[in-house]
């Protein structure tokens, strides 16, 4: 799997705007065979939305993984099909600055 975080992380470190980084995120999790499902779901006013997501759900055991920003859960990444946990918290690592889409800073700028 360390392929796929490869690919996660390149997909990341080349920038753009946060939707086409998580998007591609998500697909090359799917696409890589590191998960059957991913999405992304933002903190909204509370709760949890879905954004981007990759492949078709099927049910099996989906991992739950907190996306934080500056020791705030901005989003969390959720996975199925992924035998590595290890995988997704390193993804979700990785993906804070492009989770700020319904989050607010307090004012404080932030780049992806």
């Amino acid at each position: 799997m360390t392929g796929a975080l490869e690919a996660v992380r390149a997909i990341v470190e080349s920038g753009g705007e946060p939707d086409e980084v998580l998007r591609g995120v998500v697909d090359t999790l799917v696409e890589s065979g590191a998960a059957t499902w991913a999405g992304i779901l933002f903190a909204e006013s509370g709760e949890l939305v879905l954004g981007p997501e990759a492949g078709a759900p099927t049910g099996e055991r989906r991992i739950h993984v907190p996306v934080l920003y500056a020791g705030a859960s901005v989003a969390e990444l959720a996975v199925e099909g992924c035998g590595d946990q290890a995988l997704p918290e390193q993804v979700a690592a990785l993906l804070p600055e492009h989770c700020l889409v319904g989050w607010d800073t307090g004012g404080t700028p932030w780049e992806p």
